[in-house]
């Protein structure tokens, strides 16, 4: 089953679908962070929000990807004036959609589907998935930011709270892992062509989840080993280039996910197929009496009396 869905995710062409969602994602992530930022603003006035909010989203990337990145967030999120802000959404949109037109290619090759709805409805779309993903991600940083607050308030009034002073990273871990999940059923449920169950789509996004845990580990672990190289390689594009192959491995990961699904779809439609073709033969042969017609009662003509 897992041997199938990966001479699927080569037969689909995966590994160019992956480098076209790694690209496109590594791309539309400052735009993303920019439309937080002005709906930060505009809703809450406080656009060190989305600071918060770019930290929840690389919450769960390996700290020797996230790092650089989260310095260049940050420079980037500080330094944006109000006109860039106001004027910028909207491209900012439209290359953050880009994003999400990615995902949905990967995952209609995937699901061996074509396409039936026009461009412009598909770019509207993913322009929404965006406006209320930020949402989201703004919610839930406002929550992570009014929790140490919401402690503190707590510890007053009940002392043995102090122990559990760890709770705060227990709780920014809890959030990432549950927007992270809310995340792939959403995209595996409407994103491509099509309507699934979430029966159908669990088994892609649990393998999706704990191979992303494995490998940010693993990348995690052989950066901290050999990330000179890639300084030595790269130069002042080191840190861009670990990003984009953490997200090469992580987008191939996620097509893999809607294969495996794909797969198991197919099974199912097989042995659907072998289950009815078992019982026709069966019901074929099977005798079914005939109904015997009731016969109307003869009566003798000789013996019918005639009207006087």
């Amino acid at each position: 089953m897992t041997a199938d869905a990966f001479y699927a995710f080569l037969a689909d062409d995966g590994w160019a679908i992956a480098s076209h969602i790694a690209l496109s994602t590594l791309m539309s992530l400052f735009p993303f962070l920019i439309v937080v930022t002005a709906l930060a603003g505009f809703f809450f006035g406080s656009p060190q929000l989305a600071d918060e909010a770019a930290k929840i989203l690389l919450e769960a990337w390996p700290p020797a990807v996230a790092a650089p990145l989260a310095r260049d967030i940050h420079g980037v999120l500080t330094s944006l004036s109000g006109s860039v802000l106001t004027f910028g959404v909207v491209f900012a949109l439209y290359f953050a959609s880009s994003g999400v037109e990615s995902l949905r290619i990967g995952l209609n090759r995937a699901y061996n589907l074509s396409e039936p709805r026009s461009i412009w409805w598909l770019r509207a779309e993913s322009i929404g998935y965006v406006i209320l993903g930020a949402i989201a991600l703004i919610a839930f940083s406002f929550l992570v930011v009014l929790a140490p607050f919401i402690l503190a308030q707590l510890r007053k009034y009940i002392p043995g709270l102090a122990q559990f002073g760890d709770l705060i990273t227990v709780v920014r871990f809890s959030v990432a892992a549950i927007v992270l999940i809310i995340a792939l059923v959403i995209v595996h449920l409407w994103l491509p062509s099509g309507r699934r169950g979430f029966r159908q789509i669990a088994p892609g996004v649990v393998a999706t989840l704990v191979l992303w845990l494995i490998s940010g580990a693993v990348f995690g672990r052989y950066l901290a080993e050999f990330a000179y190289g890639y300084v030595t390689m790269y130069a002042g594009l080191a840190s861009a280039m670990v990003a984009l192959i953490f997200l090469y491995i992580c987008a191939s990961i996620f097509i893999y996910g809607g294969e495996l699904n794909s797969v198991l779809a197919m099974r199912a439609q097989q042995r659907e197929k072998a289950r009815l073709a078992r019982r026709k033969p069966a019901d074929a042969g099977a005798h079914v009496p005939r109904r015997r017609r009731r016969r109307k009662p003869q009566t003798d003509r000789a013996t019918e009396k005639t009207p006087p």
